[in-house]
């Protein structure tokens, strides 16, 4: 791990979605305030045994959250693509870290210490709203996958699993009927996220492919049919 240093073009909270309603002149000096870091593959950004609190922003690449079990077993929670937020829940109560964050390929961050951050929400009242709208999609996001977990049996939390990815690889466009999800998401990572086996994930997606409601193309899943997964999976929620 590397720290960036020097004006490289890199060193830009533009793609931030935090930050997209704050005018060039207020982001560049945040920007200034702002420690540049690159990371490699499987890098640890943030441990959740580390006493820090700052908030990283990921200006390039990709990164996971996730946690481990009492057994060792890695528990996936969210992916956070170029543009996302990781940290933030510790840096504004600045209790313990909640998870860890680990790099899944070269990612450039832009961290800010809490206290930093706190004022930056303060000083720029659409930050602060954008952080409250992040944080209430978390808590429902959150709300849903206990009740999947509460409620459906593995094949169908698999379903609701695809569902999530083919919405957010439309860009949640509630229109579309098709979705690409790439690159294929491999299948330790859903049975983590949904608590099942990489061996049930193989059997619901086969089975899926032979009912028509999933292709699989050289480097991406094909969801044809949104709708219909989408009803698949509604169906099975309402009993």
């Amino acid at each position: 791990m590397a720290s960036v240093s020097g004006a490289q073009p890199s060193q830009s909270l533009a793609r931030i979605a935090l930050f997209k309603e704050t005018d060039e002149q207020s982001r560049k000096r945040i920007e200034q305030r702002c420690r540049w870091r690159r990371f490699q593959a499987h890098d640890t950004i943030i441990d959740r045994a580390s006493a820090g609190h700052e908030v990283h922003f990921v200006v390039s690449g990709r990164a996971r959250v996730v946690d481990y079990a009492a057994s060792g077993r890695e528990v996936s929670f969210e992916d956070i693509e170029a543009g996302g937020i990781v940290g933030e829940l510790a840096a504004i109560d600045g209790g313990e870290r909640s998870a860890s964050v680990v790099a899944l390929e070269p990612t450039v961050t832009a961290s800010l210490e809490p206290r930093t951050f706190l004022n930056i929400m303060a000083d720029h009242p659409e930050v602060g709203l954008a952080m409250m709208r992040r944080l209430t999609s978390m808590v429902r996001h959150a709300s849903e996958r206990i009740m999947d977990l509460s409620t459906l049996g593995a094949h169908n939390r698999v379903h609701a699993e695809l569902l999530r990815l083919a919405r957010h690889a439309v860009g949640g466009d509630e229109e579309a009927e098709s979705a690409r999800i790439s690159p294929i998401p491999v299948h330790s990572d859903i049975a983590s996220r949904v608590s099942t086996t990489r061996e049930t994930v193989a059997r619901v997606l086969s089975d899926l492919t032979k009912d028509g409601l999933l292709k699989r193309e050289r480097n991406a899943l094909v969801v044809p049919d949104i709708p219909a997964l989408e009803e698949l999976v509604e169906r099975v929620r309402g009993e």
